[in-house]
């Protein structure tokens, strides 16, 4: 089935999604996180103290008989039927979620994707260049180690006696005996199934410059697995669909585990062909633009990550008010805060100041910046007033503190992929220029 293709940030008519309306009822009105303990891939994790992206905000809500789609991209399915959502700012095209995907996560070219003819085929590739980021993710915690229960045929019992196993295989008796224990050990289903993956992933054309960056935590893996079959694949699977991480140290493997899943399954058409699962990646399109705006500033400029939680900076004293600028430069003389808006100029507003000027107020600085996506460079400055409207005439703007609304060009009608991603490049390189001041 064709899928359906939506803009994040947007309200359709509910008739709209007629064609995917199985979709429609098992994901309107549900929040992230009910999604991602379905089985949906939420990135970056939802995170206690993030501002952008809530465990209660919801991918679709149904208002007055509209569908209004959330601050999300990606795409998400049940059964055979799929749901794209593209960035508001993209064009006809993906490009921009590409191109962002791509500096943010340092994966390779994806340009290399534009050879597959079929558009949702080229959808799920992405799963594969995520990968490497998953894995490093996940056995940043060292490689996964679970009891699993192994089979033994020899002299030197040291577990329960399979009666039935012993006499199938020991008769006559030789001196052997078939017994099985529980041990902990390295070759379990979930380090088997990623080894399914990176042997997957090889087979591509494009496999092994994916695999690059991660050849250390592979060796790893292939060390960890030598009862590794390929022919275990469907079997591996359904353990592992059967089998969820649950302990809260490895949470990053149960990230993975179902990135992994998502391949595999896909690889072997099992995705939309019975599946009653709803399965699919999200990303918070604010995180994804602040972080492509650090790729861009980050030499000049301190960036506390509020879905991390790291580097977080207190408003009060006594540790009270912590939070989490998007930018604040590291000229300590001629401060600047910036904030990166993923929304239209004409929504930056109202809380958006009070937030920008909190955190001018704070790190004593008299210069903020939005820095938000754009059809055209442009730039719109606010100067703070002073007075007040009960004493006539006493309000007027001050000259040292002020606001500017910074529009980041989006190209727009280009060929392909490369000749967008040079445009933005261009892009890239007139921000740095318009902001050289701040180091």
């Amino acid at each position: 089935m064709e899928p359906r293709r939506i803009k994040d940030n947007t309200s359709y008519e509910s008739d709209a999604f007629d064609n995917i309306g199985n979709l429609i009822k098992k994901v309107a009105n549900k929040t992230l996180e009910q999604l991602e303990y379905e089985g949906v891939l939420v990135f970056p994790k939802l995170a206690r103290d993030a501002e952008d992206l809530s465990k209660d905000q919801m991918i679709l809500q149904d208002v007055n008989g509209k569908i209004n789609s959330g601050n999300v991209i990606g795409f998400i399915g049940y059964g055979n039927e799929r749901l794209i959502i593209k960035s508001r700012f993209a064009g006809e095209d993906d490009h921009f979620f590409l191109y962002l995907l791509n500096r943010v996560m340092n994966i390779p070219n994806i340009v290399d994707l534009k050879t597959d003819a079929n558009q949702d085929e080229r959808l799920f590739n992405y799963l594969v260049f995520l990968f490497p980021y998953y894995l490093k993710n996940a056995m940043r915690k060292g490689l996964y180690k679970k009891y699993i229960r192994q089979e033994y045929n020899d002299g030197n019992v040291k577990g329960a006696i399979d009666i039935a196993r012993h006499i199938k295989t020991n008769t006559p008796f030789i001196g052997k005996v078939a017994y099985s224990q529980r041990e902990f050990s390295f070759d379990n289903f979930l380090t088997e199934l990623v080894r399914h993956t990176i042997e997957f992933i090889k087979s591509k054309p494009y496999g092994r410059s994916i695999l690059h960056g991660v050849n250390d935590e592979i060796r790893l893996i292939v060390e960890a697995t030598p009862r590794y079959e390929h022919y275990d694949r469907l079997k591996i699977i359904e353990q592992n669909k059967k089998n969820s991480i649950h302990h809260a140290f490895y949470q990053e493997y149960l990230a993975l585990q179902r990135l992994c899943l998502l391949i595999l399954r896909h690889e072997k058409h099992l995705i939309g062909s019975g599946s009653r699962q709803i399965y699919g990646i999200l990303f918070d399109g604010s995180w994804l633009w602040e972080e492509y705006i650090n790729t861009i500033i980050k030499e000049d400029f301190y960036h506390p990550m509020n879905k991390a939680q790291l580097y977080g900076q207190k408003l009060f004293n006594k540790n009270t008010g912590l939070i989490y600028p998007d930018f604040i430069s590291r000229n300590f003389e001629k401060r600047i805060i910036v904030d990166a808006k993923y929304k239209p100029k004409r929504n930056i507003k109202n809380q958006d100041y009070l937030q920008l000027l909190a955190y001018m107020f704070r790190f004593e600085s008299k210069t903020g910046y939005y820095i938000y996506p754009e059809v055209d460079n442009a730039e719109d400055t606010f100067w703070m007033n002073r007075g007040t409207s009960f004493e006539y005439g006493s309000v007027y703007p001050r000259d040292d503190v002020c606001i500017t609304k910074y529009g980041f060009k989006i190209p727009m009608g280009v060929v392909d992929f490369t000749d967008f991603a040079l445009k933005m490049e261009i892009s890239e390189q007139q921000l740095k220029n318009d902001f050289s001041f701040a180091n």
